[in-house]
């Protein structure tokens, strides 16, 4: 009887759960739902490659990428509506589907989430409905009368995509911009089944008071019909319910109901709910159950103030993003937006600009769950969309965004591509009214403008609106994004009316070229200001990035072997308690250069941070150094595990190159050309001409470290000799990119030569130049040490002294210094201390994309070994406040950034910083200003050839 009960039981569950899944929205996709499970269609290109033909293409994809048509960058055409020789293609597509039999009777829409550009569809020989124009929106058609049921007969859709819009405003504002243009059915399509009568839409304000207000519209009125409600939390829990009903004669219910105490969302904490809505006729009977995700936020923007989220004020660290792969273009997947976002949230980001149009679903899905404070952006570049066609589309971006908690600002275009005749729409389908804003513009409060100099920044905070630049810090190659971050930050949350700002942009725009064997195209410079490449390869800006955006901040700046293990730190998160997070110390023992071995963790550990409130200070107590340690490692982590950035420490000094001085004294002698010295089997020749080395022997091996030490300095091109932009040139604006070296008129006197023990010393003497001296002591074992001095006065972007070096010989280098990225001298942060190496590698911006770069400037290297063709050659630096130059940093072929002199192997005082697209380095910033010499530098370094 038990099991009878049972049985019945289970019926009943069944039946129950039959009856409920034919009340719910159900939903058949036609094509696939991402990048990474296209569904083959039947497929015709009109012209470019392949055309002509019938053949197969993936759906969702942009057709270049599956080998059709024909690749164009928008900026080639900018401006205008209808150009000549503009890439016109048009895709055919055809694909047939059959529809459960179960769903006749049922309502059933056909919807595109997204298609390049203007689209027509026909359903089994009938039109869907009216073209669609503008390519990054969700177009649905009611084809309930359209479709044929069960297996007997298939449908046929077939749909005409034209790459250009007959729609001058589409063309302009979409196709003409700085980004790849593509054609076709680029996102998910599919078929949505409903109840007859039935749930059309929902609208949700959830406040943090746990005030829950939406609106529900249905497809029809239905009379006496009733709305139920069940909010649940995250784990299921239902927390609150509500039966509203729908207004007498009307398609509409207003439901206003309270939680008590719910979790806030934020982008520090995403406390996503359910609410289900249930559609009752007047009987009780269920017609329609739709269920919507959601957040409690509320936003404010308080004039002249800031932005305020759930009543405290935040402070924006963002990014522009495109939608974007090199092998599929604008198509991802669910997995891939996912990846962006993680990506973002890495770089201790909180918030990203969808530019230039909205994104995926899934990707606002993931913001929700994940975090990120999301601008959603009407595409608009420059050029905007007419009034008629652009107020369907907002109305298409705002119904299907409205209700994420992510979306902070609604865009109205972008760089004047904003039609102010739109600027209402927005809120008729938001009651939350969200801020409007208009990027690169003023507006609603908010002062957005673009690629302002540090000091016209400075003079915009000034001014009554709120400032938050929609782009600034325009990244090229490897400039901008961290170049200057570190100062603009500064500035800017030390500001009361500044609300952040978005760094342009997220990652390269290279497009994998089916028809160039695969080479990743750029566009030239156009699309190659990412962070990071268009596979994501890291930059350096990434690690700058990522420490100065961290939200738990070291601010103790050294320490040293007596270090009692108390440090100062500050809580930059906006809601989060410092106590959520952990740190782990290692205490290590970096290598010496003779040891091949790697790092060696003496102690390490845990501990929580304390109880420090969002934008707070304290101190965080870890055990103090321990004995042996060089080094201490310090590495935050959030409450989910999350890295969020790793400091490094010096505590001592690595053992550098001891010079042995017991066994045979080196000997030497003279000629009227040259000076040798011989030691260990090691014989160093320097020239009686101008007093350099000129190579060393190590046996019979020659190793062709040669020119130096000598003296090198350069400026700026444009610069007058007093560091302003030089009036009196008139080519200097085309020498912005450039820089001149300071010749060294000085002469050689000649050599002394003394022994001291049994180490042979060799100084070169200077006199009326800028390099004074250079003293070899060389010692038995064949390690020679040198310490240089040289004197300037006046203004230089990079001074030191260098030797050269074939490159073509040099192999990899390994180094206990800041790594394993370079550094400019306006980029500073990000790099660690470490043991670090890489073979080497000349990667071209924007057609290559190997990281870290094995040529630039090193910062606090204590060694450097580099393995050549030749032999081995080690360098200690005495002085770690130089940096140590291996080659000069490789701009792209055009050279936009620098074109710096040829600095080979050098010990650095100066290095310089970098540019932006947009700005050059005197305009970035106090760390890109050039340095003022006066007097006396030098250095020591020891070195060592195997």
């Amino acid at each position: 009887m038990k099991r009878a009960t049972t049985f019945l039981s289970l019926l009943a569950l069944s039946a129950g759960l039959l009856a409920q899944s034919s009340v719910k929205t159900e939903r058949q996709y036609l094509s696939g739902r991402g990048c990474d499970d296209m569904v083959q269609w039947d497929f015709m290109c009109t012209g470019g490659n392949n055309s002509g033909k019938w053949t197969k293409i993936g759906v969702p994809s942009c057709w270049e990428l599956q080998g059709f048509g024909t690749y164009q960058y928008g900026m080639k055409f900018y401006g205008k509506a209808f150009p000549e020789g503009v890439a016109d293609e048009q895709g055919l597509y055809k694909y047939e589907f059959e529809l459960p039999a179960e769903w006749n009777g049922k309502q059933i829409e056909l919807v595109f989430e997204g298609s390049m550009t203007d689209t027509q569809v026909k359903i089994n020989g009938r039109k869907a409905g009216s073209m669609h124009q503008g390519a990054f929106y969700r177009f649905i058609y009611n084809v309930s009368d359209r479709v044929f049921f069960g297996s007997k007969k298939k449908n046929v859709l077939e749909v005409t995509v034209s790459k250009e819009s007959a729609n001058a405003g589409v063309n302009l504002a979409e196709r003409r911009a700085d980004y790849w243009n593509f054609g076709g059915i680029f996102r998910p399509v599919f078929i949505v089944a409903k109840p007859a009568q039935n749930i059309d839409r929902l609208v949700i304000d959830a406040k943090a008071d746990g005030n829950f207000y939406a609106d529900c519209f249905l497809n029809m009125a239905v009379e006496g019909a009733r709305v139920h409600t069940v909010i649940t939390d995250a784990k299921g829990k239902k927390v609150a319910e509500n039966t509203s009903d729908v207004r007498t004669g009307s398609d509409h219910a207003s439901i206003n109901f309270a939680v008590k105490s719910p979790e806030l969302w934020t982008a520090e904490t995403p406390a996503m709910y359910q609410a289900t809505f249930t559609l009752l006729d007047k009987a009780g009977k269920t017609l329609h159950v739709e269920n919507q995700k959601f957040g409690f936020r509320t936003i404010e923007t308080r004039e002249s103030d800031g932005l305020y989220i759930n009543g405290r004020r935040v402070m924006i660290k963002g990014v522009n993003r495109h939608s974007f792969r090199p092998e599929s273009g604008r198509t991802l997947s669910k997995a891939k937006n996912i990846e962006d976002v993680l990506l973002i949230k890495s770089m201790n980001m909180n918030a990203v600009r969808l530019s230039h149009y909205p994104a995926d679903p899934e990707f606002f899905e993931a913001c929700d769950s994940l975090g990120l404070y999301v601008m959603d952006e009407l595409s608009g570049w420059h050029g905007k969309h007419e009034t008629i066609n652009g107020q369907k589309l907002v109305k298409e971006m705002i119904t299907r965004d409205v209700n994420h908690p992510c979306i902070i600002w609604w865009s109205n275009g972008n760089e004047k591509g904003w039609n102010t005749e739109l600027d209402g729409e927005f809120h008729k389908y938001d009651p939350q009214k969200r801020p409007v804003l208009h990027p690169q513009g003023n507006f609603s409060g908010y002062e957005t403008m673009h690629y302002r100099s540090y000091g016209e920044s400075q003079n915009y905070m000034r001014l009554p609106e709120i400032f938050m630049p929609t782009e600034f810090l325009h990244g090229l190659y490897d400039g901008g994004h961290g170049a200057g971050l570190y100062d603009y930050w500064e500035m800017m949350r030390k500001h009361p009316r500044c609300a952040g700002g978005f760094l342009w942009v997220l990652a390269d725009e290279g497009v994998k070229r089916v028809d160039m064997n695969g080479f990743i195209d750029n566009c030239g410079n156009y699309g190659a200001d990412g962070i990071v490449g268009p596979h994501h390869e890291k930059e350096g800006s990434y690690f700058t990035i990522k420490q100065v955006w961290c939200p738990i901040q070291i601010m103790t700046d050294s320490l040293d072997s007596q270090f009692d293990g108390k440090l100062k730190i500050e809580n930059r998160y906006d809601f989060l308690n410092a106590n959520t997070c952990r740190f782990t110390y290692k205490y290590v023992q970096l290598p010496s250069v003779t040891d091949k071995g790697g790092m060696k963790v003496m102690k390490q550990g845990e501990v929580n941070c304390p109880d420090i409130p969002a934008h707070g200070a304290g101190t965080l107590t870890i055990p103090a150094a321990v004995k042996g340690a060089n080094a201490l490692m310090l590495t935050v982590t959030d409450k989910q595990g999350n890295d969020l950035f790793t400091w490094s420490y010096k505590l001592d000094d690595v053992a550098g190159l001891q010079q042995v001085s017991a066994g045979n004294k080196p000997s030497y002698k003279e000629t009227a050309d040259a000076l040798t010295v011989d030691a260990e089997g090691r014989t160093f020749t320097f020239s009686q001409k101008d007093g350099q080395l000129k190579g060393v022997k190590v046996g019979s091996r020659i190793i062709s470290l040669a020119n130096g030490p000598r003296f090198i300095a350069a400026k700026r091109s444009d610069r007058s000799m007093d560091q302003f932009y030089n009036h009196d040139d008139k080519e200097a604006e085309k020498k912005k990119t450039q820089y001149t070296t300071f010749d060294d008129a000085g002469r050689f006197t000649g050599f002394t030569v003394r022994e001291e023990g049994n180490n042979v010393v060799v100084t070169a003497n200077y006199k009326l130049g800028c390099f004074d001296q250079a003293v070899w002591t060389i010692a038995p074992d064949g390690t020679a040490a040198i310490d240089f001095t040289y004197n300037f006065s006046g203004v230089v972007d990079l001074m030191g002294v260098m030797f050269d070096y074939p490159e073509d010989k040099v192999l990899s280098k390994r180094w206990v210094g800041d790594g394993p990225y370079r550094v400019w001298q306006n980029r500073l942060h990000g790099p660690q201390l470490g043991v670090w190496e890489n073979e080497y590698n000349d990667p071209i911006p924007a057609e290559s994309f190997t990281y870290p770069e094995f040529k630039g400037y090193f910062a606090n290297v204590q060694w450097m070994t580099l393995k050549t063709q030749e032999g081995t050659i080690s360098i200690c630096n005495r002085t770690p406040q130089n940096y140590v130059g291996v080659y000069q940093p490789r701009d792209g072929r055009d050279g936009l950034l620098y074109t710096f002199p040829a600095t080979g192997i050098s010990l650095m005082k100066v290095i310089p910083p970098v540019r932006n697209k947009v700005n050059t380095t005197d305009l970035i910033g106090p760390s890109s200003q050039a340095f003022w010499a006066d007097g006396a530098y030098g250095g020591g370094i020891t070195l060592k050839f195997e």
